[in-house]
């Protein structure tokens, strides 16, 4: 009998969990007065391949203003022609690793996720179906690449770390992977995603 790697995320989306944001570690935190949000999407992509079930991520370009050479999902802001969070993570794959949308089984979404920078982050989770080769965005996507999900699913991979932000010291999780330092919002959605699995 063959198993279904995508069925414990299926499962996972059907049980409850509530909203995250870059805030969650860090209860004394002053969030800024009057912050107005706005609205963005990233994509999950799980790939299951002949080396096992990969997660897919990008490596942000050095030369970007914001969120330079960070590790980070397929996403951005979700435009007024998109079809909602969805089609505005599905978009942004395409543009920004080639991935093709014909190609992503959207499993659902996850609970918003708020960040430092004022977005209100979807995540959507997709199964990467068949082959991909990726192709970066040039100017924006310095690499993409792909681990083991088994990885990110394991919470014993996750530590917390803090740094000193706006005068203040912010708390986050990271899940290192080799020579890739994935932390911050891409860590806090993955944990959930982990904890939601387990």
């Amino acid at each position: 009998m063959t198993t279904d790697p995508i069925a414990p995320l299926r499962a996972a989306l059907a049980r409850s969990g509530g909203e995250t944001s870059d805030y969650d570690l860090n209860p004394g935190f002053r969030l800024p007065q009057g912050r107005v949000l706005r609205d963005a999407a990233v994509l999950v992509p799980v790939w299951p391949t002949a080396r096992g079930t990969r997660l897919i991520l990008t490596k942000r370009s050095s030369r970007l203003k914001h969120h330079p050479g960070q590790i980070a999902f397929p996403g951005g802001k979700v435009d007024p022609g998109d079809d909602g969070p969805v089609g505005a993570a599905l978009r942004e794959a395409e543009e920004e690793i080639g991935l093709p949308r014909d190609s992503v089984e959207v499993l659902g979404t996850l609970p918003a996720h708020e960040t430092v920078t004022g977005f209100t982050v979807t995540p959507v989770l997709g199964h990467v179906r068949g082959a991909f080769t990726p192709v970066p965005e040039a100017g924006e996507v310095e690499e993409v690449f792909d681990l083991p999900f088994a990885h990110v699913m394991t919470q014993a991979h996750f530590a917390v770390q803090s740094r000193i932000w706006r005068g203040q010291t912010r708390r986050y999780f990271t899940v290192p992977y080799g020579p890739y330092y994935i932390w911050g919002a891409t860590a806090r959605i993955l944990r959930a995603l982990a904890d939601r699995v387990a």
